[in-house]
């Protein structure tokens, strides 16, 4: 598979202005601003008592681990459906691998990702490498390498080469913003799009609407073509890697919590903002747009974007962790033992 950036939670993307940022749809906050807090990766403060801060090492209660989970499993329907009209496309699978550019690409992306970043292990960041551990354990996927990266932007993304073992990539403006189990349910977003294979079409979408306007008297036609139904799919994909999120962490307030800080958190505040106050914004959201004109500018509004917005997904992920389907894949898991965790 050639070498392509699998996308996280990321609000807003619209046609890339340079090669590189094409490649990256991120997870991130709309902002750049920068936090003052320090970088606290492996610990958390808890409550101030006698003058010093204590902290705490990231725990969970034993998690459910599902043994043969398939990807179908919980994928959206919404990708289901928009990855069988991608692949009904005459050509585009030929066109896609023509519009890579090779090794050179791969060299270039691997290194821009990896080059100023620290590589997760059990001896670096072990809270961290746990974390990643048995998300991918819970998921039944192979756990990729993870590294952290200094960056004053709440981000994620996941990266595949050819040939090569997929990494993901945080930021660590993100690991100050999020708690251990908000942190974990990205991780496992991340793991989603692995585990469902998105990479291919996440190339297509990444170099095909900057690529195609550069292909002689047809790049404006297909460009214009398909990349309304590219974002249309990469917008179900976040839908899907959100469920994957919610099977790691088991708890669907963790995963609303996370696309709430992300629409609008800060270190600062993070423990004021309320998930229930977060969903009923977005039902507030689908009232106003219920009408003709609102659903017109609902439709106008997200069509160019790469991702949902955060209200919608938000009540998608809370309407599913209700859903006979994920209690039916709870009731398939078994209790991941302590050997495992280890």
């Amino acid at each position: 598979m050639a070498s392509l950036v699998l996308s996280s939670l990321c609000f807003t993307s619209h046609k890339p202005c340079s090669f590189t940022s094409s490649l990256r749809f991120s997870f991130g906050a709309l902002t750049g601003s920068r936090f003052a807090a320090p970088l606290t990766v492996g610990f958390r403060p808890e409550k101030r008592r006698n003058g010093r801060i204590r902290v705490s090492v990231y725990s969970r209660a034993s998690p459910l681990v599902f043994r043969d989970l398939d990807a179908d499993d919980f994928r959206h329907p919404l990708d289901k459906q928009n990855t069988l009209i991608l692949k009904a496309i005459p050509g585009l699978n030929e066109l896609g691998r023509a519009l890579l550019a090779g090794t050179v690409t791969e060299q270039i992306m691997l290194l821009e990702n990896i080059g100023t970043s620290v590589l997760v292990s059990k001896d670096q960041l072990p809270e961290l490498h746990k974390m990643m551990i048995e998300a991918a354990g819970i998921l039944n996927i192979e756990s990729p390498d993870l590294y952290v990266r200094q960056s004053p932007v709440p981000n994620a993304y996941t990266l595949a080469i050819s040939g090569k073992k997929p990494f993901v990539v945080i930021h660590t403006s993100l690991v100050e913003l999020l708690t251990r189990n908000e942190l974990q349910a990205v991780l496992a977003h991340e793991l989603g799009h692995l585990k469902c294979d998105h990479g291919v079409w996440l190339t297509f979408a990444n170099l095909l609407t900057l690529g195609a306007y550069t292909v002689p008297g047809l790049g404006a036609f297909l460009a214009q073509t398909l990349e309304e139904q590219l974002f249309r799919w990469l917008r179900a994909a976040e839908l899907t890697c959100d469920r994957a999120a919610l099977l790691v962490a088991q708890d669907p307030k963790v995963v609303i919590s996370v696309l709430m800080k992300l629409a609008g958190g800060c270190p600062s505040m993070a423990d004021q903002l309320n998930v229930d106050a977060f969903l009923e914004q977005a039902r507030s959201y689908d009232k106003a747009s219920s009408s003709p004109v609102g659903y017109y500018i609902r439709n106008a509004q997200t069509r160019q974007l790469s991702h949902p917005l955060p209200v919608l997904r938000a009540r998608e992920i809370d309407e599913w962790s209700r859903s006979n389907e994920y209690r039916s894949l709870l009731k398939r898991a078994t209790q991941m033992n302590v050997v495992e965790k280890v």
